[in-house]
């Protein structure tokens, strides 16, 4: 699943969050601010660990979430990518509008 797919889900957009404001968090202490089973947010971080937006590290029985910088980094190139592809549209457009308004002007004198 790739990041964009898993991120498509309010719940996994909210456990990203929560890691992301606190750094590493538990299993655990991630299940604690929902409102669902351990098992259900369990399915969500193993989505998110397979679609790179999280990383997973084994401290004794513990499991300790971060975010994967990576992964991270994989998902702001693409959209630093298409905002410069729109960005570079929006120009050509402003370009287009322009030249029409000063033939407009041409065309009255």
């Amino acid at each position: 699943m790739n990041a964009f797919a898993a991120l498509a889900d309010d719940t996994r957009r909210d456990i990203v969050r929560l890691v992301a404001k606190n750094g590493e968090l538990t299993s655990t202490e991630i299940s604690q601010n929902f409102q669902m089973s351990p098992p259900a947010i369990s399915q969500h971080l193993k989505v998110l660990k397979a679609a790179n937006v999280l990383q997973v590290k084994k401290d004794a029985q513990k499991r300790i979430y971060s975010l994967n910088q990576q992964g991270m980094q994989e998902m702001e190139a693409w959209i630093t990518d298409i905002k410069n592809l729109w960005t570079k549209r929006l120009d050509k457009l402003d370009r287009y509008v322009l030249k029409l308004k000063m033939e407009r002007s041409h065309d009255k004198k």
